[in-house]
């Protein structure tokens, strides 16, 4: 036996007929415009969802008056300067209460050390990335220096706005990042 009967030179009864191709699809104008508007049209769909949810999930308002923060900007150096030149001592501890709200315990001293008298204090949680979850707290003195307070703020990053105030004029504020968990 040779070789040479077991390769494909010959044609064999059982061997499969050759294969027809098909003809190639034509690629018309028609076609061409499909594709163009289907892309264009996805993109552009995904493109008004995504503005949507932008849009939808900040305001993008950070400040009401650009101009008039701007006016205001050197009164706050100036009572940011003062501030300073007291050493006064303002601590706030934050706690997740009982009730699922949360605890604000504020102490604030002089530059002595001894409680500072006749202030009233403010308070507020504020969102940094929306303004629209910003929570005020009732804070109330409960010694001479100290003062507490609660409020229903949901966990995540805050910013802790204190502000101590004599007559009527604010003379303390400070303004800390915090997670509440």
């Amino acid at each position: 036996m040779s070789s040479d009967l077991f390769t494909d030179d010959f044609d064999s009864p059982f061997s499969p007929a050759p294969r027809r191709r098909k003809a190639p699809r034509e690629l018309t104008g028609r076609k061409v415009l499909a594709m163009i508007l289907a892309f264009f049209g996805v993109i552009i769909a995904v493109n008004g969802y995504m503005a949507h949810e932008a849009i939808s999930t900040f305001t993008g308002v950070d400040t009401d008056s650009a101009y008039q923060a701007g006016r205001r900007f050197g009164g706050e150096v100036a009572k940011a300067e003062a501030q300073d030149a007291r050493h006064w001592r303002v601590e706030a501890n934050v706690a997740r209460a009982g009730d699922g709200n949360v605890a604000l315990d504020v102490s604030a001293r002089d530059a002595a050390n001894a409680p500072l008298r006749g202030m009233t204090a403010t308070a507020s949680f504020e969102r940094p990335t929306d303004r629209r979850l910003d929570r005020t707290v009732v804070v109330r003195e409960d010694a001479p220096g100290h003062f507490r307070g609660s409020a229903d703020v949901s966990a995540g990053q805050w910013d802790l706005i204190i502000e101590l105030s004599r007559a009527g004029e604010r003379v303390f504020r400070s303004k800390n990042r915090i997670i509440i968990r």
